[in-house]
């Protein structure tokens, strides 16, 4: 109907590589997600980080909103965690400008104690965070569709 918001799709795409980790971040997201109205969520598990590049990709071409990639990168004794936190940085950032939103919960850290701390311990829940980011993301990319003026009331 004329006037009523359409549902906004969301991919929710969670690495199972450092799993404890990665389903507190889950969790977070999740929670978030789950409080926003006009929402459908759609969750869907990877085999690791570097994979959360093409399902991401996959959710723009399937018609999702936005995603939230959810991952956790702990540093080892090879150049591999470099590697692989090059290539995920890099492949979401290039599915954002290509204009589909895919919002960073990806962990890298040194320590797994480092990477719990920042997975609903002391230093917050990044997965939370990320849900949040995609949630003023939509609604932005909604507000700049109908060309509403906003934001900066100031001028």
């Amino acid at each position: 109907m004329k006037g009523e918001r359409a549902r906004k799709k969301v991919a929710l795409i969670v690495s199972r590589t450092n799993g404890p980790v990665t389903q507190r971040l889950r969790k977070g997201a999740r929670a978030v997600l789950d409080q926003t109205s006009g929402v459908e969520v759609e969750e869907c598990e990877v085999v690791g980080a570097f994979e959360l590049v093409a399902a991401a990709r996959w959710a723009r071409d399937a018609g999702f909103d936005a995603a939230v990639a959810i991952g956790a990168v702990v540093r080892g004794e090879t150049p591999h965690f470099d590697w692989i936190c090059h290539a995920v940085t890099t492949g979401l950032v290039r599915i954002c400008t290509e204009g589909f939103y895919v919002a960073f919960g990806v962990l890298t850290v040194d320590s797994l104690a480092q990477a719990m701390a920042r997975a609903g311990g002391p230093l917050g829940n990044k997965g939370a965070e990320a849900a949040e980011a995609a949630r003023e993301m939509l609604a932005l990319q909604d507000r700049l569709k109908r060309g509403d003026e906003g934001g900066n009331d100031s001028a």
